[in-house]
């Protein structure tokens, strides 16, 4: 895990004990940032949903940075065509996400979530 990916964990484990991050797997450090890029559009939307223009652009923010992370720590030369692809739907998800920002959009907030719950399911099911 790349210092950036690290640096997005830190923004994700204020909520959560600095001992779990530091413990963990790599696999691991990617499903807690997934989750915690799953929190931050949650609280975005209801954010949103109830006009708190700064929450809302503060968490779409902190989205977009875990996203972003996700991506730098992407092994192409291990990944392959796996990880282009997962290059380039998170460079979509960030995106989307500047969009949702920009123009209110819960929609757009839901189909980032959708995603991401998605690769998150993939994860989870990795022994």
């Amino acid at each position: 895990m790349n210092a950036q990916a690290r640096n997005a964990l830190q923004h994700y484990g204020q909520t959560r004990t600095a001992g779990a991050v530091e413990a963990a797997s790599p696999h691991r450090l990617v499903q807690m940032l997934l989750a915690g890029a799953l929190d931050k559009i949650a609280i975005a939307k209801g954010a949103m949903l109830h006009k708190h223009i700064a929450l809302k652009g503060e968490n779409i923010g902190l989205a977009i940075a875990i996203i972003d992370s996700l991506r730098a720590s992407l092994n192409h030369e291990a990944g392959g065509e796996l990880a282009s692809n997962l290059a380039a739907l998170y460079e979509y998800m960030n995106h989307q996400l500047l969009l949702a920002n920009a123009r209110n959009d819960v929609k757009l907030l839901e189909e980032i979530a959708n995603l991401l719950h998605q690769i998150k399911s993939g994860w989870d099911s990795i022994g």
